[in-house]
């Protein structure tokens, strides 16, 4: 057998050995004509690339390329066919591995090679034809075939090269031959671009070719030993004149990096862009979305503003005492009627009229309750403490309830929570606290959680009527044209300007002084020849402001004068006659100072006293001198009218330097150069008018009484009622002035033509009906004061004068002073009418000159009047017959008697005057410079004679004596004068022993004025000789 098998492996040998001289020679021949094709298929590829220039010019790229996937499966499936050599295995080997290293270190362009640096360098680019750099021209890659086709060319030439080691002739010559171009740079160029701009042609694109596909061949070449040869490798290179075909603006290998170099700043640039255009979208988002919240906020009511509304008249009683409920009270005092904001206790606040409305501390639920009667929105409320001297109790936090019902109510939340408000942190200061957004209803409670002290609270509500809501009976809506708000110092100004614009010719604008911080006091005069007084014209002023929180007065005058000057433009014969008989003038505002301060507070947040009195601390109404003690003083010793005159009474000296306001002495002042007949102040915080007497007349502890004559002792034998009657008529003697009557039809005039003064079913502001249904009072009677500007007008001036206030809220809303105008039109210019009743006329001497300072008296009215610098005179009367008396010095006084009538004109009374015979005398001794003496030679009735040659008193105890009882007959008459009707009979001249009159127990610091007891009285004879 081992015979058998050695020929057998030696037949085997020779076998393969004449195989492989076969195999070697046809893989020479194989050569030899691949080399042939691969020249042909060089010359085909220039052609395509010529081809592919062109297709890239019209709007193709090498990025949008097909790729050819089956090429490399088929050079795959044709490779085993043929036995590879050691060569070809190394070289799959190193293939696979470059592959490997290539897909690894693909995406770290950093980590590429550094090219060379070349001998000479060639001349780059222009910087505009670098970003053409990725031109398909460029790239080696050939173009993908169909699958349909044999597409097995390249790979051929490649197997043919690498069987026959002729792949390795050609490592030096990239840029000459297409293939052999570096191929890493350029394909992670477009491997970058391919990330960034995705392909625009599809994968059946027959032209498509996709870069990830490619084999990095190039980066096998140097890992590949060359093997020599001597064959000549010129002879495999293509023809020369075929190099020119490639596009002269190919770059050398080495500035591939610059274009991955511009790549990466293009993609940087494309990621700005993109991240701009991303912060646009979102900033052009933001910008919608905060239009949208605009308009949003623009189509709902913001919580932080809420609605303003005027108040439901909790303070002005336009709410009715109905319509307030509480769950308790803790006195009959301080019911549910005492809760309305601003309310004033008594002096006794232990009565029936508390400082507020208190609970029931022993309840467990306390509320307040208000109905307005018809469905309002709500807005917000304002609550105040305890008005009272002793104690400070007040309501620090409550929560807020509306029904439409009164049975199921709903308590404020914010959706969460129900809403706690906080109240007050003083009794006196209001504090307003506002909804978010209002709340209609019909009801509304307040239910107080914590307080300070008692619970006691005042309070009002503020809401707005719906729209469709029907006005009330009490509603009056305006019908004149006027400017309802209210101004400050600087718009009175503008609008008592504009009003001097319209009107020029009956209006005249000036001040009377200024405040303690400058501001003037401005005032307005309404005539037909403003500026000068006419004789025969009287003068009427309406004053207001007095007190500066009280500003219902202002605004009435500022309506006034714009209602009187448009009706006078509209030819109102009522207007046109008050303007041409009357000299009308206007202050709206005495105080200026102080109703700053109450205007920037605002309407209903100022307390009672913000604003009442002047900055320097004084209450201008009560700050004039006390001219009524001089008066009553010399009423009680007889000194009136021989020492001390009943009008027109001197202001003591010394008084204008004390404690009296700079604004007080400006209204004096002006009150003493014009003749004024009659005058109103404006107040607020009750609505009646107050006459004269302002001040208590005091009483005196005497044994007779010194009005009506009777003696105490006579009041023992009375009963009760008559003992009653009496007093009050002597308390009334003691507050009434000597035209009393003419005061209660002054005050009456203007209370019954108020549209609403006179409705007595609620009582008074802060108490019961004090007038009687009537709307008129006696200061005196209820709330006395010392030293008014009604008392000083009477005493010191001409000028009858009454407070008229015009309602409970002292800084009423804004929206109420349309109806505020309704309610006291006709009533403003009924008091100027009422100017004209009574007498007046001019006191002249026979010679026509005109009397200034002529006294004008009124029988059985002990109180006069006198005729100003022009010689005219006014005195109010009621309607009946007068004797009136004038007098003058040095004239004869004249009498006449006038009759009153009805009519709407005052009567005419002049008087004509002639010089008495004691003026005569006084001008004779007045030239002769010589004195008149008694006769002393006549020897008849010594005892009323007296010589009076000698100076002193007279000598002897008897004379002193008989002086006395002289004073004391002449005081006893006139006590019986005073006394009048209380006595008939007629009075005896027989000598009486002398009586100690009872002294009073008073000693007013007047009666050191006069020393009467201590004086010598002399009697002179009526008889006279003249010495010449």
């Amino acid at each position: 057998m081992q015979a058998q098998r050695v020929p057998l492996c030696a037949a085997l040998f020779a076998l393969c050995w004449i195989l492989t001289f076969v195999i070697n020679d046809e893989l020479v021949n194989a050569a030899k004509s691949n080399q042939r094709t691969r020249s042909i298929q060089m010359r085909q590829n220039s052609g395509i690339n010529s081809k592919r220039e062109d297709l890239q010019q019209d709007g193709f790229s090498e990025d949008t390329q097909m790729d050819e996937p089956r090429a490399e499966e088929m050079v795959e499936k044709q490779k085993p066919k043929v036995k590879k050599t050691p060569e070809e295995l190394l070289a799959a080997k190193a293939k696979k591995a470059a592959e490997k290293e290539a897909k690894t270190k693909k995406p770290k362009p950093t980590k590429k090679p550094k090219p060379p640096k070349p001998t000479k360098k060639p001349k780059p680019p222009k910087p505009t034809k670098k970003p053409k750099a990725p031109k398909p021209t460029t790239t080696p890659r050939t173009r993908a075939t169909k699958p349909s086709r044999k597409p097995t060319m390249e790979e051929e030439e490649e197997k043919l090269l690498l069987e026959l080691g002729w792949d390795t002739l050609f490592p030096t010559e990239p840029k000459e031959t297409e293939t052999a171009k570096p191929f890493g740079p350029d394909h992670d160029v477009h491997n970058k671009k391919d990330a960034i701009t995705p392909p625009s042609i599809k994968e059946h694109d027959p032209t498509y070719w996709d870069a990830r596909h490619e084999v990095p061949e190039p980066e096998l070449i140097p890992k590949v030993k060359e093997p020599h040869s001597t064959d000549d490798p010129c002879i495999y290179l293509p023809i020369p004149e075929e190099s020119t075909t490639t596009p002269p603006t190919v770059a050398p290998w080495y500035e591939e990096y610059d274009y991955s170099d511009l790549a990466a700043k293009k993609l940087e640039e494309e990621l700005e862009k993109a991240r701009k255009a991303k912060e646009e979208k979102a900033e052009k988002l933001r910008k919608m979305w905060e239009e949208e919240e605009e308009e949003k906020r623009k189509q709902t009511v913001p919580h932080a503003e809420p609605k303003k509304c005027p108040p439901l008249g909790m303070e002005s009683h336009r709410v009715e005492d109905d319509q307030i409920l509480a769950s308790s009270m803790s006195h009959h005092g301080h019911s549910a009627l005492r809760g309305r904001l601003n309310m004033q206790s008594s002096a006794d606040e232990d009565d029936v009229y508390g400082g507020a409305w208190c609970a029931d501390t022993e309840e467990k639920e306390h509320w307040f309750q208000v109905n307005a009667h018809r469905e309002v929105e709500f807005t917000s409320v304002i609550t105040q403490g305890r008005s009272s001297d002793t104690h400070d109790d007040f309501v620090s936090s409550y929560f807020v309830a509306f029904s439409n019902d009164s049975r199921d109510w709903t308590v404020l939340d914010d959706g969460y929570a129900e809403w706690l408000f906080y109240g007050n942190v003083d009794k006196d200061t209001p504090v307003m606290t506002e909804f978010s957004y209002p709340v209609v209803a019909r009801y509304i409670r307040i239910l107080p959680q914590s307080w300070n002290g008692s619970l006691c609270m005042r309070l009002e509500v503020l809401g707005c009527p719906l729209p469709t809501s029907y006005p009330t009976e009490n509603d009056v809506p305006p019908t004149d044209d006027l400017d309802y708000r209210h101004h400050n110092y600087k718009e009175m100004r503008q609008m008592m300007k504009v009003i001097n614009e319209e009107c020029p010719n009956i209006t005249r604008i000036y001040n009377i002084g200024k405040s303690s911080q400058g501001l003037k006091m401005y005032a307005m005069e309404i005539s037909d020849n403003p500026g000068e007084h006419e004789t025969g014209e009287p003068e009427f002023r309406y004053t207001a402001g007095l007190h500066g929180n009280e500003v219902m007065g202002r605004e009435l005058l500022l309506l006034l004068m714009q209602f009187l000057c448009k009706e006078y433009n509209d030819d109102n014969p009522r207007v046109r006659r008050l303007v041409e008989s009357v000299r009308i003038h206007l202050v709206p505002s005495l105080n200026p100072d102080a109703y700053e301060l109450a205007y920037e507070m605002g309407s209903e947040m100022g307390n009672w006293a913000l604003g009442h009195w002047t900055e320097e601390g004084y209450d201008i109404f009560q700050n004039f001198p006390d001219l009524n003690s001089i008066l009553w003083g010399a009423e009680d010793r007889g000194w009136v009218p021989r020492i001390v005159p009943n009008h027109h009474i001197p202001i003591p000296e010394n008084v204008l330097n004390g404690s009296v306001a700079v604004e007080t002495k400006a209204i004096i002042s002006w009150m003493e150069r014009t003749p004024f007949v009659l005058g109103a102040n404006l107040q607020g915080g009750e609505k009646l008018v107050t006459y004269p007497f302002d001040m208590q007349r005091p009483l005196r502890a005497t044994g007779a009484d010194s009005r009506g004559g009777q003696s105490v002792r006579e009041y023992q034998h009375m009963n009760e009622e008559t003992w009653a009657r009496i007093q009050r008529q002597n308390e009334g003697a003691l507050r009434e002035t000597a035209d009393e009557n003419l005061f209660r039809w002054l005050a009456v005039t203007y209370a019954h033509s108020h549209l609403t003064m006179t409705e007595n079913q609620r009582g008074s502001c802060h108490t019961d009906d004090v007038t009687g249904g009537q709307g008129i009072i006696n200061r005196a009677s209820w709330k006395p004061v010392v030293g008014s500007m009604n008392d000083f007008s009477y005493l010191h001036t001409n000028c009858f004068e009454i407070s008229i206030f015009l309602g409970c809220d002292k800084f009423p809303h804004e929206s109420e002073l349309a109806s505020e105008w309704e309610n006291n039109r006709e009533a403003l210019l009924a008091f100027i009418e009422q100017v004209h009743r009574g007498i007046k006329g001019v006191v002249r001497d026979v010679d026509g000159n005109l009397l200034a300072n002529a006294t004008v008296s009124v029988e059985g009215i002990k109180h006069d009047v006198k005729t100003a610098a022009t010689g005219d005179y006014w005195r109010l009367l009621n309607p009946g017959e007068y004797r009136v008396t004038a007098r003058a010095d040095g004239y004869s006084s004249q009498t006449r008697l006038c009759i009153v009538g009805y009519d709407a004109n005052a009567t005419p009374c002049s008087f004509t005057l002639t010089k008495s015979n004691w003026a005569r005398i006084q001008q004779i001794m007045a030239q002769s410079r010589k004195r008149p003496r008694l006769v002393t030679n006549t020897p008849v009735n010594t005892n009323n004679r007296i010589n009076v040659e000698s100076t002193g008193a007279t000598a002897g105890p008897q004379n002193e004596r008989l002086r006395r009882l002289r004073l004391m007959r002449m005081r006893k008459l006139r006590m019986e004068r005073m006394r009048g009707s209380a006595t008939t009979t007629t009075t005896t001249t027989t000598t009486l022993p002398p009586t100690t009159a009872a002294t009073s127990t008073t000693d007013p610091w007047f009666d050191l004025w006069f020393e009467l007891d201590n004086a010598t009285t002399q009697d002179y004879n009526s008889e006279y000789r003249i010495d010449v």
